[in-house]
């Protein structure tokens, strides 16, 4: 009976289905409209969208198994025919009884259960809610909003910028952008208009009619508008208006030239290290202006050898011009016989680009990425970033005390019998070896031990002895020497190679309690891990870093020889002075602002200047000059805000030390405790 009752779910999962889907649809319609109409808004909408999508899937989760759950009881209260039996077809029928009852119910459902009883069910089971449709128009809502306010926001910027018609009589702009730009020159009729920085701007009048108009800037400057108009280079954001009270002001906003963007794409990292069967290398560099790009090149040094005998080669590339002046992208496989590149050669590039400004040219530099092509193994240890020393011929290197010791293992894993006193000898040898190499590193960190001699010498007699005897030789050391085995009183080397060194030594040391304890394998891993940090030092050796150095002005010849001293400095220090930060006439001005009388003379001048010279933004510098242009056409409320604006501006006086000086008598010295001075 399982194909009957999945066969009865089928149709009551028809039957919600088809009670569900208008709900469903009626609240994805509102977010449906949005989206087609409101251009602005469309990620927002599509945001709202998700938990639609989600509340979907649950809902159809949730029905599923609440129909798999109640499909029996459902059927028993729609239809009392089934005599509440319905369990019977959901369950198997281990009786003659229960098969014949089965039977039953199947041909009395061919009778009393139609269509209509499932959409009945649905009805009564599935219920219509409100709230989904609410949350989707309240979303439509908020994206309707939003549309609202970004065209809001377009429209008054579209307008702007769009040409007005000159009008006869009345002033009207005449910008010139500057010629490297590529921006034409335009007139348009008075309105707020965006420029790029150096651009002339000139105020014309076309048949001019009465009083000669003039131009007033947000600065304070006033400009007549002649037969040749009134001209004006302008640099940084300003706001102007005709002459009179009530005209009103129009902005100036200038868009700032930026300083061309270098990136190197490839390599990926600052140090890329190459691999030892490198045949080539692959650079690829990109630089960007928002005008063009004149000058830009590749500046390559390959450094050779090592310590005190390096040597170093510069090479400038330029980088070739692409259909696109804004931009240069060059992407090169370089072979290393074309970088001049040898095992253990390093190699520094960086790019320099430089935009097209004819009279303020801005230059950038990329930081500098390192190229490095690894040099043969050696043997020995004497190219590493420790000072040079004689090595003594019985030293070995680390490598070679790595070979020994996996000899060793291998021997001994070959012939398990091999005598006790043979492993012991060659295990000892070895851990003796180690010891020489780790003493001589040592030295460095302030390990003063002999190389030859025996380390544990001291030790044993603390450790016999329990402690040094009274007026012994170590004991009198202890007391009133000071310690040089201190790795603290090292300080040949930066803490950076420090660290490295101490990771070595900790290694070997690891590796000889395992070789004195005849156990070679457990000695290989911090044997490795020391060779590691040798190889650090090893390319830690040589740094690069940018030619600098110091330039001296330049000296008159005629001063030259000559012994004349007349316009010299003095060398000597004199006692800084505290300055008061805050202006008396901005002081003055900020305590008339919070009353109603009169204010100083001369105040819109130190009021423009104070916020010329302290506010850097270009939008709160021009709603401060409009500020001062209000108080200064008779606004009373005014005042407040150009108060707070001046006050916005004042920072505190910086704490200035000074020295104060003092009689250093022999009774002040009695007074404070200490001994007169012979």
């Amino acid at each position: 009976m399982h194909g009957e009752a999945d066969t009865l779910r089928r149709h009551l999962w028809a039957a919600v289905l088809r009670r569900r889907v208008p709900q469903w649809l009626a609240a994805l319609a509102p977010l449906a409209a949005a989206l087609v109409l409101l251009h602005a808004a469309r990620p927002l909408v599509i945001a709202a969208m998700l938990p639609w999508a989600t509340w979907l899937a649950i809902d159809i989760y949730r029905w599923r198994q609440r129909i798999k759950r109640e499909w029996t009881s459902w059927l028993n209260a729609a239809v009392p025919a089934l005599e509440d039996s319905s369990t019977l077809l959901a369950a198997d029928a281990t009786t003659p009884i229960a098969r014949l009852q089965q039977q039953r119910l199947q041909a009395r459902l061919a009778g009393v259960l139609g269509e209509d009883d499932y959409r009945n069910i649905a009805r009564n089971r599935v219920r219509m809610s409100i709230l989904p449709i609410l949350l989707s128009l309240a979303a439509a809502g908020a994206a309707w909003g939003y549309h609202g306010k970004q065209t809001t926001a377009s429209a008054p910027a579209a307008a702007s910028q769009a040409p007005r018609p000159i009008v006869d009589g009345e002033i009207y702009l005449r910008v010139t952008p500057p010629a490297y730009t590529g921006a034409k020159p335009f007139e348009t009729a008075a309105r707020d208009i965006q420029v790029p920085q150096f651009s002339e701007v000139r105020w014309c009048v076309r048949n001019p009619s009465g009083a000669q108009p003039a131009v007033e800037l947000g600065d304070g400057v006033s400009l007549p508008v002649t037969e040749a108009c009134a001209m004006k280079r302008v640099e940084e954001s300003l706001f102007w208006r005709a002459r009179g009270k009530n005209s009103t002001r129009y902005n100036i906003r200038v868009t700032p030239d930026q300083a061309p963007q270098v990136t190197i794409v490839e390599p990926n990292e600052l140090i890329h290290i190459l691999s030892k069967d490198a045949k080539t290398a692959q650079i690829s560099v990109s630089a960007r202006d928002d005008y063009a790009i004149v000058r830009a090149s590749l500046h390559m040094t390959l450094a050779r050898g090592s310590g005190e005998n390096i040597r170093f080669t510069d090479r400038e590339v330029p980088l070739p011009q692409s259909a696109d002046p804004k931009t240069r992208n060059w992407k090169k496989q370089w072979t290393l016989a074309e970088l001049g590149m040898e095992p253990g050669d390093e190699l520094y590039f960086f790019v320099r680009a430089t935009d097209n400004s004819p009279d303020n040219p801005h230059t950038t530099q990329s930081p500098t990425y390192t190229l490095r092509l690894p040099a043969p193994e050696a043997e020995s240890l004497d190219a590493t970033a420790l000072p040079s020393m004689a090595k003594p011929e019985n030293l070995r290197s680390q490598r070679q005390i790595i070979i020994d010791t996996e000899q060793l293992v291998a021997d001994m894993q070959a012939h398990p019998n091999m005598p006790a006193a043979t492993v012991r000898a060659r295990s000892e040898a070895i851990a003796s070896d180690q010891a020489s190499l780790r003493l001589r590193y040592g030295q460095f960190l302030g390990e003063e031990s002999s190389l030859f001699g025996d380390e544990h010498d001291h030790e044993g007699e603390e450790h016999h002895g329990g402690k040094a005897a009274f007026g012994s030789e170590m004991s009198v050391v202890k007391e009133f020497g000071h310690a040089h085995d201190q790795e603290d009183n090292a300080t040949i080397f930066d803490p950076k190679t420090k660290a490295v060194l101490k990771r070595a030594l900790s290694a070997m040391w690891d590796a000889e309690k395992s070789l004195r304890a005849i156990s070679p394998k457990p000695a290989l891993p911090p044997e490795y891990k020391a060779l590691d940090a040798i190889k650090e030092l090893q390319a830690a050796e040589r740094i690069y870093l940018h030619r600098t150095a110091f330039v001296p002005p330049a000296l008159k010849e005629e001063k030259r020889m000559s012994g004349d001293i007349v316009g010299v400095l003095s060398y000597k220090r004199a006692q800084g002075t505290a300055g008061d930060t805050v202006p008396a006439e901005v002081r003055e001005l900020v305590q008339a602002l919070s009353q109603d009388g009169a204010l100083p003379a001369l105040w819109s001048k130190a009021a423009r200047d104070t916020i010329a010279t302290r506010i850097t933004d270009q939008e709160q510098k021009l709603s401060a000059q409009r500020a001062v242009q209000d108080v200064q056409d008779g606004c009373a409320p005014c005042r407040g805000e150009l108060r707070a604006w001046l006050r916005g501006t004042l920072t505190d006086a910086p704490v200035l030390l000074q020295a104060r000086t003092s009689t250093d008598t022999p009774f002040r010295q009695a007074w404070n405790g200490k001994e007169p001075s012979k």
